[in-house]
């Protein structure tokens, strides 16, 4: 199973490392250590983190003034795997993105929950707001 520091951790969840290592001290998110000292979040622990953090809004940090781009570097929070067509889900800090790939697809790129990926989006319409 892949594990994520500190700071990776932060960067998947769209927060600071300060935030992140406050969950952390906070127990709100379970850390080991490595054989250097390092915390360590394993992928699966943080995955589920991911979906609560998206889905209650629980960040402390004022929300950015930006157009997003189209690439979302996030974490695998579910894979679910039909015959020939699969559903990844990738939570990217506070969006939860969907996607509909084959199975194959889902296969060679060995995804699963846990793990690092990042979505990628082309749309011909993009809605953009300010809040």
């Amino acid at each position: 199973m892949q594990s994520y520091t500190i700071g990776q951790a932060a960067r998947l969840l769209g927060v600071s490392p300060d935030t992140a290592r406050r969950w952390a001290d906070a127990g709100r998110v379970a850390t080991h250590r490595d054989e250097g000292g390092r915390r360590l979040i394993d992928g699966k622990d943080l995955a589920a983190f991911s979906i609560e953090v998206g889905q209650g809004g629980i960040g402390d940090e004022d929300p950015s003034y930006t157009s997003a781009r189209n690439a979302f570097p996030g974490i695998v929070t579910a894979v679910k795997l039909g015959d020939v067509a699969a559903q990844v889900e990738i939570q990217a800090g506070p969006h939860r993105l969907v996607s509909l790939l084959t199975r194959e697809a889902v296969e060679e790129l060995g995804l699963e929950v846990g793990m690092q990926a990042t979505a990628r989006v082309k749309s011909t319409n993009v809605h953009i707001d300010r809040n």
